[in-house]
């Protein structure tokens, strides 16, 4: 059993949670009854039978606290293994959690600064203006400039909590493998590998200021675009110091018209925002929800919270284009062509049966206009179906299909009319052009060529090995080719034909020439008082039959 003794109260906690929600039967067959003492009458409660699975399992989350909040979140965007109505419960996860005490924000505050915070801060609002599962956030003003900034101070002792919890993730998993299938075909160990390393980053609020600061990279010719700009003098792995931006939160098209903006422009601006990110830059913001996202006055867009986000290579851009137009296009094969290069393709794989079951799905959308597509549910669909073959994809590009979807959710809310698949078109057209245009020819040629160059410089050295390894004998060739061996065969039985002829041919002449000479001699042929021709007879006999017998045995005859 894997349970560590000093995570017994938190074993408790969860194996009641699953209790409570109809999962009793898993704590049972994992035998945590016995180390946990649970009375057995708790575990054959029957599962509530007017919550659906997906509710179920959001409960289950929902009464476990952060760190189980962020896994259903996390596993909300694994459209390739969940079913949709288990994604759709764990899309609905929030981190409602109260507020933690305004002094125990500043106490880390000055611990991660090193003094006491009125050196740095003019002020400091002792309710937050936000609060989350990781951490929250306050007003403050710095006294050197006077600007007005936003703290986020990450809650005390939750890094603790959550590696504590990931331990216990990690031996529930082990567990689940030895007992139930399903939890290495849903890929539960890997799920829980990239939830740790996703948590390693959010818990450390530097990494969610570089990933500030790197989108702010992309948007500086676009003055639409804004990210809060990062004060690093006030910065640290529970601190995170930005400018403080006001705005209103895109959740409905009355209340942006009300106000007078052009909701149409803005939601047109924050779809090829994410599609900028996702087609050009590689590097995309995982989670542009309408609270991840405000409206200034000037109706220019800012995003906050960059604690997820997603990166694509360009190689994987490419394939991500080829699927776009491949859909556009409705082109089959090419969509198959896409998915093999996406995903780790095992030898395996029915390559007729996956062109099939894409074609349904081509067929699902064919009377579907195109502009009424929904770009990140057919990407969620395609990876599905993808996974159904026994093909992996890549986390990051899971994470863009929930991207997209969230996406599609403002714009519908705020222009039901606008497309993202029209939208996102030129831009996989443009990248189709730059894979084929001569500065990308260029360098892939010199890239090339440099990797040719620094195989032919090494080529000398290789010769060297190869000759000292000649010369000290000790290379084996091994050559294993079927047609040689039945050719080898069909040689050996020929031979061995042809030898057992010319035996019987050459006895004939000698047997002949024996024969006529007594014949022409009028007498019998004698040696030692023995007569040659009947002496000869049994001896090419006896010879014939010691033939025979060496070719039956060696089966080759």
């Amino acid at each position: 059993m894997a349970v560590h003794i000093r995570h017994a109260g938190r074993y408790r906690e969860i194996a009641v949670a699953l209790i409570r929600h109809g999962f009793g039967y898993m704590v049972e067959e994992m035998g945590l009854t016995r180390v946990l003492r649970l009375p057995i009458r708790w575990i054959r409660r029957e599962a509530p039978e007017t919550k659906t699975l997906g509710e179920r399992i959001r409960l289950v989350m929902e009464a476990l606290g952060p760190t189980f909040i962020k896994l259903g979140q996390l596993a909300s965007t694994r459209a390739d293994l969940l079913p949709p109505s288990v994604i759709q419960e764990l899309a609905k996860l929030q981190d409602n959690v109260p507020p933690f005490g305004a002094e125990e924000a500043r106490q880390i505050v000055e611990l991660e600064l090193g003094g006491p915070i009125e050196d740095v801060m003019s002020e400091f609002s002792e309710h937050p203006i936000a609060a989350a599962s990781i951490g929250q956030v306050h007003s403050a003003r710095l006294a050197a400039s006077g600007r007005r900034v936003a703290i986020k101070v990450q809650r005390p002792g939750v890094k603790r909590q959550v590696i504590r919890d990931l331990e216990i993730l990690h031996d529930l998993v082990a567990l689940g493998e030895k007992r139930w299938e399903w939890v290495t075909r849903y890929q539960m160990p890997q799920l829980v590998e990239e939830f740790a390393r996703s948590m390693e980053a959010e818990l450390d609020y530097t990494s969610e200021a570089r990933n500030m600061e790197r989108i702010s990279a992309q948007f500086q010719q676009d003055h639409h675009i804004h990210v809060p700009e990062v004060f690093w003098d006030f910065t640290s792995e529970r601190v995170l110091t930005m400018a403080f931006v006001e705005g209103i939160k895109p959740t409905g098209r009355e209340d942006l018209e009300s106000k007078g903006y052009d909701v149409k422009t803005i939601a047109s601006r924050i779809v090829n925002a994410v599609l900028n990110q996702v087609f050009i830059e590689g590097f995309f913001h995982a989670d542009p929800h309408p609270g991840n996202l405000l409206i200034m006055k000037d109706g220019s867009i800012t995003f906050l919270d960059f604690g997820m986000v997603g990166r694509l290579s360009p190689e994987m851009r490419e394939y991500l284009s080829s699927l776009v137009i491949a859909l556009m296009r409705q082109d089959t094969p090419a969509m198959v062509r896409a998915i093999e290069r996406m995903g780790m393709v095992p030898d395996e794989t029915d390559l007729s049966a996956l062109k099939r079951d894409l074609e349904r799905l081509r067929e699902r959308y064919y009377d579907v206009a195109f502009s009424e597509v929904n770009l990140g549910q057919v990407i969620n669909d395609f990876f599905s179906t993808a996974r159904q073959h026994g093909i992996g994809i890549p986390p990051d590009l899971l994470m863009l299909g929930k991207a997209l979807v969230t996406t599609e959710g403002i714009v519908e809310r705020l222009d039901p009319t606008l497309s993202i698949v029209t939208l996102a078109e030129p831009f996989g057209r443009k990248l189709a052009r730059e894979k084929f245009g001569p500065d990308r020819l260029r360098k892939k040629t010199v890239s090339g060529a440099l990797g040719l160059a620094d195989s032919l410089a090494g080529l000398p050295q290789r010769l060297r090995h190869l000759t000292s390894f000649i010369s000290g004998g000790r290379v084996r060739v091994e050559v294993d080719v079927p047609e040689l061996r039945r050719a080898s065969r069909g040689v050996d039985r020929l031979v061995n034909r042809l030898a057992f002829s010319i035996v019987l041919l050459a006895f004939s002449i000698v047997m002949a020439g024996l024969v006529i000479g007594a014949a022409l001699a009028q007498k019998e042929t004698m040696i030692w008082n023995y007569p040659i021709i009947e002496m000869g007879l049994v001896v090419a006999v006896l010879m014939v039959l010691l033939l025979l017998l060496s070719i039956f045995r060696s089966g080759r005859f």
